[in-house]
């Protein structure tokens, strides 16, 4: 058996929100478009990785997920967001921290779900 992708969905009860996220501040771009359609969705694209949008306001309400976005260079990363888009990063987490497990991490949140930027 042999899987070679995990591709999240994820719910925003305004798909823009995460549209502003991924695609304004974290460079991700729409490789699928349904945007204009009765139940918007789209695929967002990058680096290899893909994520699956959707906008339904009662599955936003119980879906709120967390996830690792892991780089090479979390500076460049930090540097990136905090100057394009310091609204999401994370109170929390809002500086590049080395954690007790040894990885270097800094997060992101919106309305809908958090983001751990992670550099082994």
């Amino acid at each position: 058996m042999n899987f070679e992708k995990l591709v999240p969905n994820i719910f925003y009860a305004n798909i823009n929100e995460g549209l502003k996220l991924f695609v304004d501040c974290l460079g991700f771009h729409i490789g699928h478009d349904e945007l204009q359609s009765r139940q918007p969705f789209c695929v967002l694209e990058r680096d290899g990785l893909r994520i699956n949008l959707f906008e339904n306001a009662e599955l936003a309400k119980e879906h709120n997920p967390e996830f690792r976005l892991v780089t090479k260079d979390i500076e460049e990363v930090y540097r990136k967001v905090s100057e394009s888009h310091p609204e999401f990063l994370h109170p929390n987490l809002k500086e590049i921290t080395f954690r007790p497990w040894g990885a270097k991490e800094f997060a992101l949140m919106d309305k809908q779900l958090g983001i751990v930027i992670q550099q082994w």
